[in-house]
């Protein structure tokens, strides 16, 4: 761009302006616009000062300093009023055209009065009807005036006439026209109508500079009310990502803050008023500042409602602030302003939809977006389990009813019994109890301390003696063995078991006590023994003839034999055979018999459900998963995970949730359901940064959910998801394989969407990665790729240097296709330069061809990789051609175009012959040859050979597929030859 203070002739002036709007939008490429005007002046030239100031009142249109353009628009009106000669075709065009940003942008400036906006909008019909233009974009502006003051009659009105009149060149395009129809649908409570309208714009058959973003903003709420809370998440990711960038863009910024404040997203919400701190004061479009802080009051209103009043929370520069103190400071800024326009305006229209705004409530309570957002509140906590007691909270609790409710959720193993002991406990004091009591209430509390109950289970084993009950003691006993080992001391929890072990079986024997307590002591016996064996095969590896192995396997069938027989009569029995069977299917795994774990595993987690205790499923059909998987089982691996997420539902912690959902994903991923992979990865990456594994299992979900929504071609909610979790991806946790997947899947959803600079620099630095790793394939790859998006990105020099980094990796692999096309490549990057290019260019196709030359195979066999080669080589020829025919100037001789021409013929020629080789797998590469070389023989006076290429063609699709797009192309340019070559006789 040329510095201002030069002299500009009006060429450059013209090249800096269009520089510059090409920059960001923001205070930046105004003032730079300012200083243009002020070149534009020095030229002496109308017309310069012209444009100058239409461009600074379109860079000023497009910011967050929209009240700057009424004046470089009023000077621009009085130029033409005075000497429209002045004005060229397009300055006219434009001049008509801003009149709408200025007849509707007034209405958000409370500061000017309805009477002048009235008559600006009169003056812009008067001076549209002069010019011989439509009323459609001055109905379509009264419309905008009249719903923006609250005049919904007259708005109604409007809307009808602005569709009955005639698009012509000064109406919308049709993406804006869609926006703000269907925004006024929703308005008019007509959701479906709205998305409706609204799906040519989202689908992308019109679009502008601003399109689909502001629709996809609009879109949010109606699809939430609606129930399409897919699509609202897809819509948020995919049109924040747009906005992101687009200062002028606050209003629809505003409505991704209010969607997420509506969702339980308020820690997103917070990132996204963080990215933006001078949305908080920017005062140059009071109505998008007083729409963005109507949404920082709902958003900061929720926070403290949730008790998160005292939160430090974005806000504007100069001080720090708490939820409540922004959520004050923002309703009083939000509806001051609505004041101010209700006003200027005669109504309390404005104020009155300010507070509905601020005042609204959840619409979804947790609507999971799959991207990483810091944690700002608490999982909501699982409902207590509900009370078989009229107990309400106005009385207080009856220990008796309590001590029923803990007993009848101990007799069935519910998970809640622990919470439920807790209660008791919680309800009393020890002298209320009876002995019995007090050893239930002990065991139970040792139950919910874990690992640190040995001291307790020991205590309740003394509290079963005295009440009576030997064998319970005894079960208590072992429970305690079985969290001492828990804790990694399993050889003194092998020798605490024995005694209780002896003893139980001795007591069941002369029926002192009964098969319950003593399956509780098997089991614990059992499940130390277990333990023991995984110890040993760490420490070990110790395997399949172990001691251990067959200890815990005598173990578990001892513990079978005792409760199988009893199973259908009492629900614990049922429990501990059930167990006992599962624990023989994870011997069996541990043993390398697969088939036979899952057996196993299968028949414990069907006798759990079957006993009403499907929470005990979840784990082992966990481990089935794992084992189906292993066996390439992909059907049963997915009932399985599915089963442990139903039976799991209502019991899990977080983190369950999160390792069960990412399982499954990854199950559907590998069998091609991309769709419902990505939902449960996204639910997975929600529970984890619920249950704080964010940085760990989240991103680990947020890496896979990104590469399933990739699949599926949603490039932008791809990398939106994919760019927010590779700050949490570490080599050490995930490994570097992950981070630079991730990388390599960014690269490809920029390039999908445009930015190939960005795309780049992600191959760039995955490319960095595997340069260490042993085999350097993926190295080539992502050099490769670089060096294709560096050269979309017209980065020049740095892709002909990452193509030579490609290419020195393909020969060093041998990889002749690799290294061809990396040479191909950077001859078309040579060409565009001056000078030698062309010479350069020369050399490296040159290279690229006896590269391929060299690798073809003698003989005529119809080997695979022969085929490969040779339709390599005549594709390296036909791009020659291509090339060298594409480098003659515009202002050349006609001698020279000739030889160049006729060098350019040779090489298709030479593609042609190559890919007739290869017969009909090569058919349409062929063709598209032999057009090429028939161009070139009628540009260089030779109409009987390209005839004869055109026809050649038109024989070999005479009986074609009309429905191939292919074939009918080739078809007309065929036919399109044949009459140049005709005409030309």
């Amino acid at each position: 761009m040329s510095r201002t203070g030069e002299n500009m002739d009006f060429d450059a002036l013209r090249r800096a302006m269009q520089e510059n709007y090409e920059q960001p939008e923001g205070p930046a490429r105004n003032a730079r616009a300012e200083l243009l005007l002020a070149e534009a002046e020095k030229l002496n030239i109308p017309l310069a000062v012209i444009e100058a100031l239409g461009h600074q009142l379109k860079v000023y249109n497009y910011s967050s300093e929209k009240d700057k353009m009424f004046v470089p628009f009023a000077r621009l009106l009085r130029m033409w009023d005075e000497r429209p000669e002045d004005f060229d075709e397009y300055e006219t065009h434009s001049l008509h055209w801003v009149f709408k940003w200025v007849s509707s942008g007034m209405v958000g400036q409370p500061h000017v009065p309805l009477a002048s906006i009235e008559k600006w909008l009169g003056e812009m019909e008067r001076r549209y009807r002069l010019a011989g233009h439509s009323e459609r974009a001055v109905r379509s502006t009264e419309f905008t005036v009249a719903r923006s003051i609250g005049d919904l009659a007259r708005a109604e009105r409007a809307y009808t006439a602005w569709l009955a009149a005639d698009r012509d060149s000064m109406a919308d395009c049709h993406a804006c026209e869609l926006h703000d129809q269907g925004w006024w649908r929703a308005e008019r409570g007509a959701d479906d109508e709205a998305l409706e309208l609204w799906r040519p714009v989202l689908e992308g058959e019109y679009t502008c500079a601003h399109e689909p973003h502001a629709v996809l903003a609009s879109s949010l709420l109606p699809l939430l009310r609606l129930g399409r809370l897919d699509e609202a998440r897809a819509h948020h990711l995919r049109g924040f990502r747009l906005v992101r960038p687009m200062e002028s863009m606050r209003g629809a910024y505003a409505d991704h803050v209010e969607f997420c404040a509506l969702t339980g997203n308020e820690a997103r919400a917070l990132e996204l008023l963080a990215e933006r701190p001078a949305y908080f004061t920017d005062a140059g479009e009071p109505r998008s500042r007083m729409d963005f802080l109507a949404v920082v009051a709902l958003l900061t209103d929720r926070l403290t409602s949730l008790g998160l009043g005292s939160q430090t929370v974005p806000g504007p520069a100069g001080r720090t602030w708490t939820a409540a103190e922004l959520a004050a400071h923002a309703r009083v800024e939000a509806l001051s302003l609505a004041g101010r326009f209700d006003e200027r305006n005669g109504t309390a229209y404005v104020s009155g939809r300010v507070r509905e705004r601020m005042d609204q409530l959840p619409l979804v309570e947790r609507l999971p977006l799959g991207v990483r957002a810091t944690p700002t509140v608490a999982a909501p906590a699982r409902p207590a389990p509900a009370s078989s007691t009229d107990a309400t909270a106005d009385t207080e609790p009856d220990l008796a009813a309590l001590l029923a409710e803990a007993r009848r959720l101990s007799a069935a193993l519910h998970p809640d019994s622990v919470a439920a002991w807790a209660a008791v406990a919680e309800a009393t004091d020890d002298e209320e109890l009876t002995p019995r009591d007090r050893a239930e209430l002990t065991d139970h509390e040792a139950m919910g301390l874990g690992p640190e109950g040995v001291e307790l289970f020991a205590r309740a084993a003394e509290l079963y003696e005295a009440a009576g009950d030997p064998g319970e003691a005894l079960a208590a006993r072992a429970r305690g063995a079985y969290v001492l080992a828990l804790s990694g001391r399993t050889r003194e929890a092998l020798a605490a078991v024995s005694e209780p072990y002896e003893r139980v079986l001795a007591l069941f024997a002369e029926g002192g006590t009964g098969v319950q307590q003593a399956a509780s002591v098997l089991v614990g016996r059992a499940r130390i023994l277990l333990l023991r064996v995984h110890e040993a095969a760490e420490t070990n590896g110790a395997g399949d003839g172990s001691a251990a192995l067959a200890a815990a396997e005598t173990a578990a069938r001892e513990l079978l034999a005792l409760a199988e027989p009893e199973a259908h009569n009492d629900v614990l029995v049922a429990s501990r055979a059930a167990e006992a069977q599962a624990t023989l299917g994870e011997l069996a795994a541990h043993a390398g018999d697969a088939e036979r774990a899952a057996e196993l595993l299968t028949r414990a987690s069907e006798a759990f459900v079957a006993a009403g205790l499907p929470w005990f499923a979840v784990e082992y059909e966990a481990r089935l998963t794992g084992i189906a998987r292993h066996l390439g089982d992909a059907e049963a691996a997915e009932r399985a995970a599915r089963a442990a997420l139903e039976h799991g539902a209502d019991f899990l912690e977080p983190t369950g949730h999160a390792q069960l959902h990412l399982q499954l994903a990854e199950i559907l991923g590998a069998t091609g359901q991309f769709g419902p992979a990505a939902d449960h990865a996204l639910e997975a990456s929600h529970w984890a940064d619920e249950g704080g594994e964010g940085p760990t299992l989240g991103a680990w979900a947020r890496h896979q959910l990104g590469g399933f929504l990739l699949r599926q071609g949603r490039w932008a909610e791809a990398a939106e998801v994919l760019e927010s979790a590779l700050p949490e991806l570490s080599a050490q946790t995930h490994g570097d394989g992950a981070i630079v997947q991730t990388h390599w899947w960014l690269g490809d959803c920029l390039t999908e969407l445009g930015e190939h600079r960005e795309a780049a620099e992600h191959w760039l630095q995955a490319a960095e990665i595997a340069r260490q790793w042993p085999e350097q394939h993926d190295h080539a790859m992502l050099a490769h790729l670089a060096a294709e998006a560096l050269g979309h990105a017209e980065l020049l020099p740095e892709a002909e240097q990452a193509y030579a980094r490609a290419g020195d990796l393909w020969r060093s692999l041998g990889n002749v296709h690799g290294l061809i096309r990396s040479l191909r490549a950077r001859a078309w990057l040579a060409v565009r330069e001056e000078g030698s290019g062309l010479d350069t260019a020369r050399e490296l196709m040159g290279e690229a061809v006896r590269a391929c030359e060299d690798e073809v195979p003698d003989g005529n066999g119809a080997d695979e990789a022969r085929e490969q080669l040779v339709a390599e080589l005549a594709q390296t020829h036909r791009q020659f051609g291509d090339l060298v025919a594409r480098s003659a100037p515009d202002d050349a001789e006609d001698e020279a175009i000739y030889a160049l021409f006729e060098e350019a013929l040779a090489h298709v020629t030479l593609a042609v012959a190559g890919f007739l080789s290869l017969g009909e797998d090569a058919l349409h590469s062929r063709t598209g040859a032999q057009l090429a070389a028939g161009w070139l023989e009628a540009d260089l006076e030779h109409p009987d050979w390209a005839a004869t290429r055109a026809r050649e063609v038109l024989a070999a699709y005479a009986d074609g597929d009309s429905s191939d797009e292919t074939v009918v192309a080739r078809r007309g340019e065929a036919e399109r030859l044949l009459r140049a070559t005709e005409s030309s006789v």
